[in-house]
């Protein structure tokens, strides 16, 4: 049997029966903390800064579409960072690859807070991006790798506070930050949290033996990575600046044929920088795939839904990103939810029944007259993020269960890729079928363009109930005994 990440390979000294576990126990308790504070800083980082996008501009004296891209600069650095953070882990070692990554990420949190004008902040923010798309598919590589498949399950609780809490107080933190403090603090805060989880994997953490790296593969580095930063790119611009300006359109075509000729070159070389034949197996593709139209429902959503909020009720802005809060606490419920009903069920009897219902909920977001009833809005957002979240939890943890323990690396920095893609794919979409149904195409007060996104974003939930029908039935079970 595969022994876990973080145990001690030297046999204990001492005979008694505590002296072997003692090494285990604090090992995985260190993982849990790290991955946490890690994840949680990268969550943050990702939606907390465009509440303060105003001020920011207004401090540097740049208009706010200038200001876009301290965000933009953030998500091209994850796109550009994710495809070589599996290679990264097996050449170098999960563990120093992880520290080193959550290291220059804090000091880049750090050079952010202190930027003396928006070009610094912009460069600063990219460097951050690139940190945190390493962070994440390696910090999850060390997280899985010190449980055991049919033990998972029980780390819902771990995994959805970064995934998918963070994210959706990121809001209204950053509003709450930006105005009773400044907007410095959106970054101060993760120094002392960063510097404290250094420190902690440095003494908690333990290396193991990786798996032989292989040659790096430099054309498909050279591929993959401006293709992922070029599109994500125009994802990111194309609904601001529109879709036919000239750098939207170069780079998102660039991209998509970057991208097009990284994956023809992904799946015909020996040792790929991401191993797309990963995908032919069911669990783990299915699972892809999950993630790609999960991520694209719950993002665009978010993305959609306090835009109706405003059009229906001439909410404030504070107001429309309070108003998604209740989708977090649902999603503090769905990890106790899936740690207990998973080991029963089985991933595809939990999952499908549960995107099916997702999907309804998200479409009753679009139905006139809800919009106008708090409570109404309160409820179907807690649905969504117990619902939603119960499926998303279920999906990520059954999709590793048969993975071995040398792929993991590379399978995290797929299945991160596939999931940053959908998200990005899904703002996009809501955002351009806004712009093409809103009269003056532009985002104008009547609701009706809204209403038509958020019932695309359940569109695509539901048609991940046809992909959840490829998972599994049964649980992961315990490895059987030697």
């Amino acid at each position: 049997m595969t022994q876990p990440d973080t145990a001690d390979s030297t046999p204990a000294a001492a005979p008694g029966p505590e002296a072997p576990t003692r090494p285990l126990f604090a090992g995985r308790v260190a993982v849990v903390l790290v991955y946490t504070a890690a994840m949680c800083m990268n969550g943050l980082d990702s939606t907390i800064v465009n509440p303060a996008l105003f001020t920011i501009a207004g401090d540097f004296g740049r208009p706010v579409s200038a200001a876009n891209a301290v965000e933009t600069a953030f998500l091209v650095g994850l796109a550009v960072g994710l495809p070589v953070a599996g290679w990264l882990g097996d050449r170098f070692g999960v563990r120093r690859v992880f520290l080193a990554s959550l290291a220059i990420f804090t000091l880049a949190s750090a050079l952010c807070a202190a930027a003396p004008d928006l070009a610094a902040l912009t460069a600063a923010r990219a460097v951050q991006g690139v940190a945190g798309g390493l962070l994440t598919p390696v910090g999850m590589t060390l997280l899985f790798r010190a449980f055991e498949p049919h033990e998972r399950a029980g780390l819902g609780k771990v995994l959805i506070v970064p995934t998918a809490l963070m994210p959706a107080l990121g809001p209204p933190l950053g509003g709450f930050l930006t105005e009773h403090l400044s907007w410095h603090w959106l970054f101060l805060v993760n120094v002392p949290i960063g510097v404290a989880a250094v420190l902690i994997g440095l003494f908690g953490l333990r290396d193991r033996s990786e798996p032989p790296a292989g040659r790096f593969d430099t054309t498909g580095f050279l591929l993959a990575t401006p293709g992922l930063g070029l599109l994500t790119y125009a994802l990111g611009f194309g609904p601001a600046h529109g879709w036919t300006s000239p750098a939207v359109t170069v780079g998102g075509v660039l991209g998509v044929l970057l991208l097009g000729l990284a994956v023809r070159h992904q799946l015909r070389t020996a040792e790929p920088l991401v191993d797309l034949r990963l995908l032919a197996d069911r669990t783990f593709g299915a699972a892809s795939w999950l993630a790609l139209l999960t991520a694209a429902g719950l993002m665009g959503a978010l993305f959609a839904f306090p835009l109706l909020y405003q059009a229906a009720l001439g909410a404030s802005a504070l107001d429309a990103g309070l108003s998604v809060f209740p989708e977090a606490v649902g999603l503090m419920a769905a990890s106790q939810l899936v740690d207990r009903l998973l080991p029963r069920l089985g991933p595809r009897r939990l999952a499908l029944p549960a995107l099916l219902l997702a999907a309804v909920v998200l479409a009753l977001l679009a139905v006139p007259g809800v919009g106008e009833n708090a409570w109404a809005v309160r409820a179907l957002m807690f649905g969504v993020g117990l619902i939603l979240g119960t499926a998303v939890l279920t999906v990520q943890i059954a999709g590793f269960a048969d993975v071995p323990p040398p792929a993991m690396g590379r399978a995290m920095g797929l299945f991160t890729i596939v999931r940053t893609l959908g998200g990005a794919l899904g703002i996009a979409g809501a955002a351009a079928l806004i712009g093409a149904l809103a009269e003056d195409g532009t985002h104008g007060a009547e609701p009706g363009p809204y209403r038509v996104a958020l019932l695309a974003t359940a569109g695509a939930v539901a048609l991940g109930a046809l992909v959840a029908a490829r998972l599994p039935k049964e649980a992961p079970g315990p490895p059987p005994m030697d």
